[in-house]
């Protein structure tokens, strides 16, 4: 925070500061204290967008849960609490099992959205995204996607891809 708050005049951009502040779908990771996070970071940027996420795991060989309505109803307590934008990093290989739960979430308040995000190895299909894109509001719903499937996900919906 030190750091940002050194460079935060000549900042030309918005900030969105990332944490897992919550246990999630096959996560074994240790979580960041939400209340603690926010406030400190706040003092420091009142104007931030929240990215905040839960510890996940992807395993190719097992069932793969998804983000359980006790994991976005414990998230969404914590964030109306919050006045900034909170945009939440879900793992592209857990939307499909997490549909209904997310756009729960997302109607939660016009400050939320996705950022769904792939890991290396994880497995997800190009129409997973499209269901995303078509039946959630797209203002709501950024991407943070590896290739290949970032390409033929610009392709799926008409972006022209240069090779």
């Amino acid at each position: 925070m030190m750091l940002l708050e050194n460079v935060k005049g000549h900042l030309k951009r918005p900030v969105w500061i990332n944490a897992d502040i919550l246990p999630g779908p096959n996560g074994n990771s240790r979580v960041v204290d939400a209340k603690p996070f926010t406030d400190t970071v706040t003092s420091f940027f009142p104007d931030v967008t929240f990215s905040l996420g839960w510890t996940t795991g992807w395993h190719p060989e097992k069932v793969n849960e998804g983000y359980s309505w006790t994991m976005v109803k414990e998230m969404e307590y914590i964030c109306n609490q919050l006045s900034q934008p909170v945009t939440f990093p879900v793992r592209a290989a857990l939307v499909k099992q997490s549909f209904s739960q997310l756009l729960w979430l997302l109607k939660k308040s016009n400050r939320y959205s996705l950022t769904i995000w792939t890991g290396k190895n994880d497995n997800y299909s190009t129409e997973d995204l499209l269901y995303v894109r078509d039946h959630f509001d797209k203002k709501q719903v950024f991407y943070d996607i590896l290739e290949p499937q970032n390409h033929e996900f610009k392709q799926a919906i008409g972006i022209k891809v240069n090779l």
